[in-house]
């Protein structure tokens, strides 16, 4: 769409009113979906609105309305003092319940923070329905700080004549001070690094997967992604994070193409996506050269557009020079939905049991284990899959020839499925180490821990704490 406003329109905003225009977005009026239902009860909701009461509190004077966004775009929570601009919102609709995404009510400051995962302005006739000309909309993306996931956003709109230099930045700050206030009270575990945009060689001989017999569910889904590659469909491979997606893509094409130079390129931060793309780019369609695109489910929109039209440029071959990999099949951005010919799925490592053992053995090099040490690694659920698996063998390798029980992180032995909060895990921790102790027993835990048999007893039911072989 051009617009006829005479109005600078950056390159995101107008790649998000192209999109608009694709979606059917009427630009004259605001038709947002609204739903009755949403989870407002969540770690997010609870930490997201904490940090704009607190905000509120101190633009309590200003006609400033913060809102908190799930990842749909559904406006989960709304706080402002001025009466005026309350109405004025009601009026679009840009109230808890309704959908400001892209798709349902055009460029927007939260719809775009949504779509390309990266802070956003929108001001006045930058927005693609002209019924929200009077408004300028600071909005910023909220991740989760141990996966990265997309939770939702912190969104700031006031009139659009208003003064917005510093508006954009509060955004941010909410958007972070919610994300360390879920991390202080969530699990302990340490904040996700962001994505670098790193391109790098994978080769065969650094997977040990290639050089394992796994279980079926594994060769299964390798010999349909190798006869998918061998015909010269485009694939997608999809799975949970940490499964090994691109490591079964990386063998399928070895297979294939025995001699060829596989090139994985992860997804980028925001910011960095126009140089990410431009790094790797001009290896797609090269002799003996396949690219593995990591994550295009996760892609800024912006960014997933300029791939979509960069691999649809690629003169088609057998096999084709890219593999996709993404989470969830159903996210797939829609340009790069429509290149896809095959999907296979990795089942997840919880559903591949018979893995475990000989990918620990694998990532333990010279080390060995105990029984009771493969008892529990075979026992747990793995949710972050062959990925968690490496990182807590390697660690337990740094600390012993031998690995025992001891040498485990205490959350092999926990099945609690709730977040535990700090004090929780490093309850937990404490009396996993006493009871993975040589000779252990629920008796010498008690003592050591100052605690009565009972209450060991009441919170190893609390959090579903299993080790193999410990005395009673």
């Amino acid at each position: 769409m051009e617009p006829e406003r005479g109005v600078a329109v950056p390159a995101r905003l107008r790649a998000s009113w192209q999109r608009s225009e694709r979606y059917g977005v009427p630009p004259d009026e605001v038709q947002p979906v609204f739903t009755g239902t949403f989870d407002d009860e969540s770690l997010f909701c609870e930490c997201g609105n904490e940090v704009l009461r607190g905000l509120h509190e101190t633009l309590a004077n200003e006609p400033v309305s913060l809102m908190l966004t799930d990842s749909e775009g559904f406006v989960l929570s709304r706080l402002c003092s001025d009466n005026a601009i309350l109405r004025s919102l009601d009026r679009v609709h840009l109230a808890p319940g309704f959908s400001y995404a892209e798709r349902n009510a055009g460029t927007n400051g939260l719809g775009l923070a949504l779509a390309d995962r990266a802070p956003s302005l929108v001001s006045a006739e930058q927005h693609y329905c002209s019924g929200l000309w009077g408004y300028t909309c600071a909005a910023a993306p909220v991740l989760d700080p141990a996966t990265g996931a997309l939770l939702g956003s912190v969104n700031l709109t006031t009139w659009s004549q208003s003064s917005k230099e510093l508006l954009l930045a509060v955004a941010q700050a909410a958007a972070g001070n919610t994300a360390a206030l879920m991390m202080a009270r969530g699990s302990g575990r340490p904040v996700r690094p962001a994505p670098r945009g790193e391109v790098f060689r994978v080769y065969s001989d650094r997977l040990p997967e290639a050089r394992l017999r796994l279980s079926r569910g594994w060769q299964d889904a390798l010999t349909e992604a190798e006869e998918a590659v061998g015909r010269g469909r485009v694939v997608v491979v999809t799975g949970e994070p940490g499964v090994g997606k691109t490591v079964l893509a990386s063998m399928a094409r070895r297979t294939v193409r025995p001699r060829e130079r596989v090139l994985n390129a992860r997804p980028p931060a925001p910011r960095d996506a126009d140089a990410w793309l431009a790094l790797w780019a001009p290896e797609l369609g090269k002799d003996d050269t396949g690219v593995i695109v990591s994550g295009v489910d996760a892609l800024p929109a912006s960014a997933a557009e300029e791939l979509a039209r960069a691999l649809a440029a690629v003169p088609p071959a057998v096999p084709a020079p890219f593999v996709l990999t993404a989470a969830d099949p159903g996210a797939l951005p829609d340009g790069l939905g429509e290149l896809v010919d095959s999907v296979v799925e990795v089942p997840a490592l919880r559903y591949r049991p018979d893995d475990v053992e000989p990918l620990a053995r694998s990532f333990a090099g010279r080390r060995e284990f105990t029984t009771a040490a493969l008892r529990a690694l075979q026992a747990y659920q793995w949710p972050g899959n062959v990925r968690q698996l490496r990182e807590v063998v390697r660690q337990a390798a740094a600390r012993a020839d031998v690995i025992d029980t001891r040498h485990l992180a205490p959350e092999v032995f926990s099945g609690a499925t709730h977040r535990l909060t700090r004090m929780e895990a490093v309850e937990r921790d404490e009396i996993v180490r006493c009871l993975t102790q040589p000779g252990a027993s629920v008796a010498k835990a008690a003592t050591l821990l100052g605690m009565s048999r009972a209450t060991i007893y009441r919170k190893i039911a609390h959090y579903d704490i299993k080790v193999p072989g410990r005395a009673r």
